[in-house]
């Protein structure tokens, strides 16, 4: 009961300082469930009057809420699904900017993380010359045997750990709390996005996973020849600390400082969009979360990519199910566009294929009225997924996750490129796996991997009809003797249904309360 009311007041709290900000005032209410019409009137009353449009201020909003909610909202930017593209675009606004914590903490991690003094570990630790939510980052000097080299040290922010343990569980309580009271929300399963959130956190602040994705993203992208990996140094990483190499470069964001050096800026663009869709439909592994400050260039040239905390991955029904969609709309094929959504199960077979290929027509016909560079391939996605949503697709998460970053990813190369041509630069990428996997070489792996899962079916045979046998027996065996509930069990059951409405009253309550004291505060 104590983590009830806890979780509640802290949750008002959060709701009170976006309300006073503003960022409900120009929601709609016929938009929304009966049950949040009254607690968005609220909401608008007790908005501080500014000169400024609500959702402006939601980043800043955001942000003095802590960090945990820094790091929801930067989640939510990838489910226009979940928030709608309004909130989207703003949610892209956040920066994930924290005040560093002192030297001395981070020696102190440091020295935990390896039981053994600082000097021992590296020759010399700077200053943080960046700070985010989770961690910060350090410039270090370490020596072995090749010599002296610089590194990057990445730092676990201390008591983050219990701090997003805490929030989440508030998180945790106000999506089943949605999902059990409005049932225009359940769709959208809220409690599976904070699931979501909680897996990708809990991966980012343990810094061996991180590195262990670094590591296998450069594997996948050895034989890149203009994109590369910073290595890895394992003999200095631990949970709390991640050491890699150093680099030297110009990031992506300082459009002037890459032109005096000369550098191509629209060949830049290019190796920014082929090189994603490579590592989506090439590896099924790629970096979700390639923002300009995460991508430099480096002495020779290269595009380097540093901070691998939120990594996405496909698999093969995935890409294939992406190169199709491109492909199809490339070729205005908007029948196979729609079959592929049948085939990989996404659509239910309640509606047809004629219909849906309608649905998709409407958005690739204005796309071929114009020219190539007016062209978003994000913009592309987006649609589609908003059309999928009128024939009941459910959310995939892997799915929305990739489209995010190809928004993120495409305004990076325009910013290089303003003309950018999205549809003749990702055509090489696009076709060259489709060659590859669905034409006459993919057809014989399809065939092999068929006949491995045939074969390991035909194992299992024996033991699954065994227990096919056992399960038949037992529902004979309830046939005959009947199923039966005491009346004991059926009073618990009314008890625990009675308990769950009394629970969902007194929540209310309690939220009015604590906004009521909030207010007169």
């Amino acid at each position: 009961m104590v983590f009830l009311f806890g979780s509640l007041y802290r949750l008002t709290r959060a709701g009170f300082v976006l309300a006073r900000a503003g960022v409900f005032s120009d929601v709609d209410p016929a938009i929304l469930p009966p049950a949040a019409r009254l607690p968005l009137a609220v909401a608008k009353l007790v908005a501080r009057r500014t000169g400024r449009p609500g959702l402006s201020n939601l980043p800043a909003a955001i942000s003095a809420l802590g960090p945990s909610y820094v790091k929801l909202g930067q989640f939510l930017a990838t489910r226009p699904d979940v928030v709608g593209a309004d909130v989207v675009r703003h949610l892209e606004l956040l920066q994930d900017r924290m005040a560093p914590f002192s030297r001395e903490i981070a020696i102190a991690t440091i020295e935990a993380a390896f039981g053994r003094p600082l000097a021992e570990v590296f020759v010399s630790l700077g200053e943080p010359v960046a700070a985010a939510s989770i961690a910060q980052v350090h410039k270090g000097r370490v020596k072995d045997e090749t010599g002296e080299r610089d590194v990057a040290v990445k730092v676990l922010r201390p008591g983050v750990e219990r701090r997003f343990r805490r929030d989440l569980g508030d998180m945790y309580f106000a999506a089943r709390l949605a999902e059990r009271w409005i049932d225009d929300i359940r769709r959208l399963k809220p409690v599976e996005v904070i699931d979501t959130m909680a897996r990708s956190v809990k991966m980012e602040m343990d810094f061996r996973l991180e590195a262990a994705a670094a590591s296998e993203f450069a594997e996948n992208a050895a034989a890149d020849q203009d994109f590369r990996i910073p290595k890895i140094d394992w003999d200095r990483t631990a949970k709390e600390v991640l050491t890699l190499e150093w680099v030297d470069g110009v990031p992506l964001s300082d459009i002037s400082a890459l032109a005096a050096k000369g550098y191509d800026l629209p060949d830049l663009g290019r190796i920014v969009i082929q090189s994603f869709l490579r590592h989506a439909m090439r590896d099924g592994f790629f970096h979700a979360d390639m923002h300009q400050g995460n991508l430099f260039v480096d002495s020779e040239g290269r595009l380097t990519a540093v901070d691998f905390g939120i990594m996405g991955r496909l698999g093969f029904n995935e890409r294939r199910f992406l190169a199709e969609i491109l492909y199809g709309f490339i070729k205005r094929d908007y029948r196979r566009v729609a079959e592929v959504h049948f085939e990989a199960g996404y659509v239910p077979r309640i509606h047809k294929v004629e219909d849906f290929a309608q649905a998709i027509r409407a958005i690739g016909e204005p796309i071929h009225a114009r020219t190539a560079d007016q062209i978003s391939m994000a913009k592309l996605l987006t649609l589609l997924f908003e059309i999928t949503g009128l024939f009941d697709m459910k959310t995939r998460t892997e799915l929305v996750l990739l489209q995010k970053t190809m928004v993120v990813v495409e305004g990076v190369g325009r910013t290089l490129d303003p003309k950018l041509n999205m549809w003749a630069t990702a055509e090489p990428v696009v076709r060259a796996w489709i060659e590859q996997n669905l034409g006459p070489i993919g057809k014989l792996q399809d065939a092999g991997r068929a006949a491995q899962t045939l074969g390991r079916f035909a194992s299992q045979l024996p033991s699954a009809l065994l227990r096919a046998e056992n399960v038949l027996t037992q529902i004979e065996d309830m046939a005959e003797g009947g199923l039966e509930l005491s009346d004991n069990a059926l009073s618990r059951m009314g008890e625990a249904a009675a308990r769950g409405a009394r629970l969902g009253h007194i929540a209310l309550w309690i939220i009015a309360g604590a906004a009521l004291v909030l207010l007169l505060r």
